[in-house]
């Protein structure tokens, strides 16, 4: 039989943030200058006008001497008395960028090598009631030549493969070269007497919908330093319901698995299937009645699959959701900028409710930028977007060596053990593109076998052993995939098994049509570039002139080929403006089109194809690129056209051998039966066929042609004509021609703008078709809707939100772009 201990606690554990009162500078130089934490030296050294802005002009150049030099922080704190009696304490750093060297009063407490990882040091010998900590951040570039310069060979692609630390910061064909040092997250002082809480884990066993009930198991990792017996309470805050037994801890053991139920389950959905329900959970460590200390999660129950099996074509590649095979949208993420820390909490939820309105069930989280940080995955969480989420390594082969693959290994086992609690995690994946360049881009050349499997075996041991390991020991529930894609687009395989990037459109020229004709299992891979918006033009260049010779451009345009590649396609099938203002918003239809049409055809294949997440998202910096959302947040036409492309209900039509075919692609759980009618009118509005009427039927687990009309007899003109389709409530416009072909009417369209509580209400109409009417103003605001067709005859509201108090509305449509 145990005995209860008691001893004398003071207070409950305390942790401490140090985030305040830094100092910085170059080393030894001794030039403190006050600091920003979290943050950058890059970002401080702006903030004093040391260096100017690198988002601006070619100033990315003038400022890569900073990440060549030697920087220090310091700070100075004191404790109280009752704080520094306790018995442990701890400083933990949970984000240094990165190879720094960390002193407490003089002593080094602790040397860090990945900005990826959090790092802890016992500090409770020397703390003391006044403290001075010191971080000495060294220079990446000599450390990368140092490991280089012990290979007898080249790692592809460059030095950055030797440091742990995004990537992308190395310079992309969509961001700057700019190797950021600094504190990149918090700093705290842990300390504490008789038992801290380190982890929690609350893992779901079982969902046993019959017997209304979830069996989970709360896994504990504690540290004891004493013997005192104290017990866990685990209590669901929504209802005040304690859900386990008691469960009692001592010092002689650090983990537990503490098992515990929820009656009457309520299951976690994406947004577009149901609600993201999330259970608010606390587990207590408790002596008697006082708390010692708590953990609190959010906790989702559901399931998640990836289901990759052969069939007769290849091999399957989707998502089983809570046992429902679910067709996934969305985008690739890249950091929301090149400076991590700058990304304010209404950045990350503003891009994150912009991804929810288009209707995005799924972002992948890119292998080159950042494990972002646990708001960021709170977020996602409570607005139901499952998460694919590689592992930081993207288009290189990393060293092998013991040291290497150990921090690997010891940064995986941080970022799964913070992450796995979320339900918006759905998959772990190995790395990007790395395969697909080692046996494909040339990578092999003028290397001797003995190098080549040299660089493969260290390649095969962090992402076919250590990774899946570390995924399987402490995320099991959730699946791993080695690479993506699994086969690059010069193997035949791409097309059919697993998961495809195709960059056959842009990189190789190949026109639109090409995405109607190979659709693969699951695109997790593609896309095309735009110009960004005005408002990031006039930023970077400077001016208000849009000029697109401006030499901003040499350093906002990091594509060798873009601009040509924008304007083959952009003269297969569209007009050309001559204005440079007018140009960027013609790149904007152009890459909204294509991408379009990607989508449309990945979901018209469903469920052969069960995923279309295209690239990308978002931005690190104002630059032309192949996001939906510039770098300064505009949404591009692309966004607004994903919307519609990613609605639950989609309207698909095509035309085939003089047959315009129909199908419904249905997202929604349940089938649905309504009439479906066709009307081809002129850009006037004038009727000039309508069909009869058939009710059709959608569903859920396939698509198929639900309504024919023959064109053959028809006499009209198709590049001077549309056809509105009707399926119940939803309607679907169809082009016949191309946007250069459309013999588009020139005609003003009548604007009233009224001041409303949340900004303007903007109602439009016009009694010719006005395509792809793009709305802006100079005052700054969101509209509800842009870059539509307003029909001939039918009125249009959109709703303009922004604090302005007058605005002047602009338009431009492709109507007179054709029509100069």
């Amino acid at each position: 039989m145990l005995l209860l201990l008691t001893s004398c606690y003071e207070s409950s554990n305390n942790t401490l943030l140090l985030n305040d009162n830094w100092q910085f500078s170059e080393l030894n130089s001794n030039d403190w200058q006050k600091a920003t934490v979290p943050g950058t030296v890059q970002t401080d050294l702006l903030s004093f006008g040391k260096i100017p802005d690198s988002f601006k002009l070619n100033n990315e150049d003038s400022i890569q001497w900073i990440s060549e030099k030697n920087w220090q922080y310091k700070k100075v704190f004191t404790i109280s008395e009752a704080l520094q009696k306790k018995t442990k304490h701890f400083l933990k750093f949970e984000g240094l960028d990165t190879y720094a060297s960390v002193f407490l009063n003089d002593s080094l407490i602790l040397t860090a090598n990945n900005a990826f990882r959090s790092w802890e040091a016992d500090v409770s010998d020397i703390l003391s009631e006044e403290n001075e900590l010191k971080i000495i951040f060294k220079s990446t570039d000599s450390i990368e030549k140092i490991q280089a310069d012990k290979l007898d060979y080249t790692l592809p692609e460059g030095l950055r493969v030797f440091t742990r630390k995004p990537q992308f910061q190395y310079g992309w064909d969509w961001g700057p070269t700019i190797k950021t040092m600094g504190i990149w997250r918090d700093i705290s002082l842990i300390s504490y007497d008789n038992i801290r809480l380190k982890d929690v884990f609350l893992k779901t066993e079982s969902i046993n919908v019959l017997d209304s009930l979830a069996t989970l198991t709360a896994f504990l990792d504690l540290d004891t330093p004493q013997h005192d017996i104290n017990t866990i309470e685990i209590v669901n805050n929504t209802t005040g319901e304690r859900l386990n037994q008691s469960v009692e801890v001592y010092g002689s053991k650090d983990e537990y698995a503490v098992p515990f139920q929820i009656k009457n389950p309520k299951l976690w959905w994406t947004h577009n299937l149901g609600e993201p329900f999330l259970y608010d959970i606390t587990v207590y460590v408790k002596h008697g009645n006082s708390i010692i200390d708590s953990i609190s999660k959010k906790v989702g129950l559901r399931t998640i699959k990836l289901v990759a099996e052969k069939d007769s074509i290849g091999e399957s590649f989707y998502f089983k959701l809570n046992g429902i095979p679910v067709y996934m949208k969305g985008a690739n993420y890249i950091p929301q900028n090149i400076f991590l820390a700058d990304v304010t909490k209404h950045q990350r939820e503003t891009l994150l409710d912009q991804a929810v309105d288009a209707n995005m069930n799924m972002l992948r989280i890119w292998g080159g930028g950042v494990y972002e940080d646990d708001a960021f995955y709170d977020l996602c969480d409570k607005k139901g977007i499952l998460l694919w989420q590689d592992f930081m390594y993207a288009c290189a082969m990393y060293p092998g060596d013991d040291d290497f693959l150990e921090n690997a290994k010891q940064e995986a086992i941080d970022n799964v053990k913070r992450l796995r609690q979320h339900p918006s995690i759905a998959l772990w994946c190995g790395n990007n593109e790395n395969s697909e360049g080692w046996h494909r881009w040339g990578w092999k050349d003028g290397k001797t076998e003995t190098q080549k499997q040299e660089i493969w075996n260290g390649y095969y041991a962090l992402f076919n052993h250590i990774l899946p390991k570390v995924v399987d020991s402490l995320n099991p529930s959730i699946d791993y995939w080695e690479t993506s894609p699994k086969y690059g687009r010069g193997n035949k395989r791409f097309e059919f098994e697993g998961d495809a990037h195709d960059w056959w459109v842009w990189h190789d020229g190949y026109p639109f049509e090409h995405f109607e004709e190979q659709v693969p299992r699951f695109m997790s891979e593609f896309g095309f570039q735009s110009f960004p918006s005005i408002e990031a033009i006039q930023y970077f260049t400077e001016q208000e002139n849009i000029d697109l010779d401006h030499p901003a451009f040499e350093t906002h345009q990091k594509h060798k080929r873009g601009f040509q590649l924008i304007r083959e396609y952009m003269e297969r099938d569209f007009p050309v403006p001559e204005n440079d203002e007018d140009y960027v918003y013609v790149s904007q239809l152009l890459q909204a089109y294509g991408i379009t049409k990607g989508i449309r055809a990945h979901r018209l294949a469903k469920p052969y194809n069960m995923g279309s997440l295209y690239w990308q998202l978002n931005d690190c910096w104002p630059v032309v690129s192949w996001s939906g959302i510039d770098g300064l947040g505009r949404e591009k036409a692309l966004h607004y056209k994903v919307k519609k492309a990613f609605e639950n209900l989609l309207i698909i039509p095509k035309v085939e051998n003089n047959i315009l075919k129909i199908a419904v692609v249905d997202d929604n759980l349940t089938s649905m039966a309504a009439d479906m009618f066709v009307i081809i009118r002129d850009f006037s509005g004038r009727n000039l066929f309508e069909s009869g009427t058939a009710v059709v039927h959608s569903f859920y687990d396939k698509n198929e042609i639900v309504f024919e009309v023959f064109l053959k007899d028809l006499n009209f003109d198709r590049n001077a004509s549309y056809a509105e389709i009707h399926f119940g409530d939803l309607k679907e416009v169809y082009f016949f021609g191309k946007p250069k072909d459309l013999k588009l009417p020139i005609q003003d369209i009548s604007m009233d703008v009224v001041k409303t509580s949340y900004g303007f209400l903007i109602s439009l109409t016009s009694e010719t078709l006005q395509k792809d009417v793009f709305l802006f103003s100079e005052s700054r605001g969101d509209f509800s809707d842009n870059f539509f067709d307003l029909l001939p005859g039918e009125a249009k509201e959109i709703e303009l939100y922004t604090e302005a108090s007058e605005v002047v509305v602009k338009m431009k449509t492709l109507n007179k772009i054709l029509n100069p």
